[in-house]
């Protein structure tokens, strides 16, 4: 069974438990692109609570397209601002005490150096890296155009389609992920978080992170 999966940018531990438990997954690169997602967000933990890491992006240039009219393989990472330092500063004051940052920094630290053109392109090198630094090993094909929903369930070629079940503000019904609490640096103040970033994850939990997946 596969299944299809919107990209994300260090997304949930509930897309990467598909990675982990789905024999294929197909990643979407012809839909258009939907604000407010994990497409170019991240949910961290910190001292003040739930924080979501947005990287800008923009539509292609002299196409005429807006942004919600642009596929996700043609949208373009905006280089204004220093997003790259803020959400780099983030990350290592909300996670420079949990007990694996310093093990994991000198891997996760480029993409906030390096410049991706595209966000896909930015976004499964990032897959890439954290499928490796997890120890797990997808096949992960692109689609190859876009259907607006596909075959659920049972057969050969049928697909588990998540692109809108995960979701930071509207989530909907996946029986197959239940987060169960594991360490967080912040847990005694605000309780355990589910469903942050696989960051979080990996770095409270380090190489234990995949049997949680």
């Amino acid at each position: 069974m596969k299944a299809i999966l919107a990209t994300t940018y260090f997304g949930p531990v509930q897309w990467y438990q598909k990675l982990n438990r789905f024999d294929g997954v197909l990643m979407e690169q012809h839909e258009h692109f939907l604000k407010q997602t994990y497409r170019n967000r991240c949910v961290i933990a910190t001292t003040q609570g739930v924080q979501a890491l947005t990287v800008p992006v923009e539509a292609p240039v002299g196409e005429g397209l807006a942004l919600s009219k642009t596929p996700i393989k043609d949208v373009r990472i905006s280089n204004h601002g220093k997003w790259r330092t803020e959400h780099w500063n983030a990350l290592q004051s909300a996670y420079g005490e949990s007990p694996f940052f310093e093990f994991y920094e000198d891997d996760i630290r480029p993409f906030f150096e390096d410049r991706w053109e595209f966000l896909l392109d930015f976004n499964m090198a990032i897959t890439e890296k954290m499928c490796e630094l997890l120890d797990i090993h997808p096949h992960i094909e692109l689609t190859s155009s876009y259907q607006n929903s596909l075959p659920f369930g049972e057969g050969r070629g049928g697909a588990l389609d998540f692109r809108t079940v995960i979701h930071p503000k509207h989530p909907q019904e996946d029986s197959d992920f239940s987060p169960k609490p594991y360490y967080q640096v912040y847990k005694e103040r605000f309780g355990f978080l589910p469903n942050l970033s696989i960051l979080d994850l990996l770095f409270n939990m380090g190489n234990e992170a995949v049997f949680y997946l």
